[in-house]
């Protein structure tokens, strides 16, 4: 039985990793997209763009955050003095920092997907009198679903076990930005904590089985209503 504190982490963990996969949704469609079908100068690294979370240590991904999106940082200065939007140390950030490390594997799927559909519908789609955005919006993006979900649900994973970003950019605050991970973490230093670190651990799994397997449906009716269509 959970405790109200590790209700609590639960509860946040959640709402950031949810608001992290909705936040990064349109930008990682659109670089997926991009990284699929277009061709352009700079394409490699842009590329290497996207996936640099995956290679920088995330402690090192944190701290780039803070000093960009610290209160005394260039664009965290100007949110908070223009929009009154703190971020370090506040669990919009935690939110912040589990989207730009789940970024990369979102948009990896979608990419595969993209690339995956052949290029002769979009052509037959053109030679209709359709403009780019509407093959896009009526060919790429239905038949890429599989991929969105795929690519939802292992966001959705990375960001609920999300720590070494976070806890450099938003520390580890009870009730702010302690998430799962962070609760565990705070948890392995305490005596007596391992039964809390059990209990975390075994709601940390369902979630993110429960993220796989969902995505998983959700791919299977996809294809069945495209083979019926």
């Amino acid at each position: 039985m959970l405790q109200p504190a590790e209700i609590e982490v639960v509860l946040l963990s959640l709402r950031v990793a949810l608001l992290a996969v909705l936040g990064s949704l349109v930008p990682a469609v659109a670089a997926a997209w991009v990284l699929a079908r277009f061709r352009f100068p700079g394409k490699s690294l842009f590329d290497a763009l996207v996936h640099l979370p995956l290679l920088l240590p995330p402690v090192l991904t944190g701290y780039l955050l803070l000093v960009a999106f610290g209160r005394q940082g260039a664009i965290g200065q100007w949110l908070g003095d223009v929009l009154g939007v703190e971020l370090a140390f506040r669990w919009t950030g935690a939110v912040l920092a589990a989207a730009v490390m789940a970024f990369p594997l979102f948009v990896r799927a979608i990419r595969l997907s993209f690339e995956a559909i052949p290029r002769e519908y979009e052509e037959m789609a053109a030679s209709l009198g359709a403009r780019r955005w509407a093959t896009f919006a009526q060919v790429d993006l239905p038949l890429a679903l599989p991929g969105l979900a795929a690519g939802a649900a292992l966001a959705f994973a990375k960001a609920l076990g999300e720590f070494g970003a976070t806890i450099t950019f938003v520390s580890s605050i009870p009730g702010e930005t302690r998430t799962l991970s962070l609760a565990m973490h705070q948890l392995m230093q305490q005596p007596g904590g391992e039964a809390g670190i059990t209990r975390l651990a075994v709601v940390s799994l369902a979630l993110a089985l429960g993220a796989l397997l969902a995505s998983e449906w959700l791919a299977r009716r996809s294809r069945v209503r495209r083979a019926s269509e």
